[in-house]
């Protein structure tokens, strides 16, 4: 039986299953698609959901030449070739480089006059928010895109497809748990598919766990994703319901979830709805990352489960998120001050706290702003008071 992943990719946008908010008919990059006028692009998002596959479909709708690269091993002489053979062309190559988190400033910089000429046409894959490591210089050129894991109905469809052609016998229990144990990945399920066929073409539950035993990735359970779950969960924390909380905690547990995807959601609930009414709260969220990280299962169900009971009996404030959600409202709507002159970098007359106790009353805005508004709940009484006694000395 050949690779059923490779035998199954999808050769045009027709048979494209997926990552319909990006490729829907109605979308603008399918409708750039279909025009043949293809933007830089760098495509982000979890394994198996289709990046590399639409980047081939994009070469072979605009009928042009299309060169694979590999960030991890790429090197800038590959890059220049490919430049250099077509510097003249009446066609230009579409270059795929995967891993694009990867790439280094210089190698970035080699690209970036390739970009802004249009010699080339550059698409990136990562699993990794290329916002945070690709430079503003080449973001500014290029389309980010996000894709999403495949959802039950898409995985459906490719089993679907993979079933045409093969004499497989798959039973309801065990196409739950192709599923289910995918994560979203198609890659990943067609390579289990795949392999339990080379076994026997009666694949059964039992078969495929034996292949492979935990859910990969982020896990999910079988009849709710794992953001469900996830969503629950925090919920449930919101509502200081500590055995619903454990709950949920325990269902992400026992899906597989990942350490670091539920940790990271405890850390920024304790920051989001507790925030200083309990500062501690964060400090517990965040350490109970970093140790859960580094035990890992099964004993890291502890730690997990008393920063969840200590999260949903804290209690709640959402005034710093609030706060910082405002200000940035304010600057996004066009709210830019000039910064008073004895606050900027020359301080030309500015006054000194600690020269007068502590705190003098001078400005630090040139126009005033009702940004954060305190709920008076937990440990903000106590931030109240202080702000009160350094500003009156009471």
């Amino acid at each position: 039986m050949t690779d059923l992943s490779n035998q199954l990719r999808p050769k045009n946008l027709n048979n494209f299953i997926g990552q319909t908010h990006i490729i829907g008919k109605e979308k603008a990059l399918y409708k750039l698609i279909m025009k043949k006028e293809i933007p830089h692009l760098f495509f982000y998002g979890k394994p198996g959901t289709g990046k590399t596959t639409l980047a081939k479909i994009i070469a072979k709708q605009i009928n042009t030449d299309y060169y694979y690269f590999n960030a991890t091993s790429i090197k800038v002489e590959d890059l220049r070739k490919v430049f250099e053979r077509y510097k003249n062309a009446l066609i230009k190559p579409l270059m795929f480089i995967d891993e694009v988190h990867r790439l280094s400033r210089n190698q970035q910089e080699v690209l970036l006059p390739i970009m802004e000429n249009y010699d080339a046409i550059i698409i990136g894959a990562s699993t990794e928010n290329p916002f945070f490591t690709l430079t503003n210089a080449i973001r500014s050129r290029s389309f980010l895109y996000e894709f999403l894991p495949l959802n039950k109905n898409e995985l459906n469809i490719i089993i679907d497809n993979a079933l045409k052609d093969h004499n497989i016998k798959l039973n309801k229990e065990a196409r739950e748990y192709l599923i289910i144990s995918s994560s979203g990945d198609a890659r990943a399920m067609l390579n289990l598919l795949n392999f339990a066929y080379k076994i026997s073409n009666i694949i059964t539950l039992e078969l495929l766990k034996e292949l492979r035993a935990n859910v990969i990735g982020d896990g999910v359970s079988s009849s709710d994703t794992h953001y469900d779950l996830a969503s629950a969960m925090i919920k449930s924390l919101r509502g200081s319901d500590i055995d619903a909380s454990l709950y949920y905690l325990a269902r992400l547990i026992n899906g597989g979830e990942s350490i670091e995807f539920i940790t990271r959601r405890l850390v920024i609930f304790s920051s989001e709805d507790i925030g200083n009414a309990n500062p501690n709260a964060l400090n517990l969220a965040v350490s109970t990352m970093m140790a859960s990280s580094k035990i890992g299962y099964p004993e890291s169900r502890i730690l997990l489960g008393q920063c969840v009971i200590y999260l949903a009996s804290s209690p709640k404030s959402n005034a710093a998120y609030k706060g910082i959600n405002k200000a940035l409202s304010e600057v996004k709507n066009g709210k830019i001050l000039d910064i008073p002159k004895h606050i900027d970098n020359q301080h030309v007359g500015y006054k000194y706290p600690h020269d007068f106790g502590g705190w003098v009353e001078q400005k630090y805005l040139n126009e005033e702003l009702n940004i954060y508004d305190s709920l008076n709940i937990g440990y903000e009484k106590t931030l109240n008071e202080w702000i009160k006694k350094i500003r009156f000395k009471d």
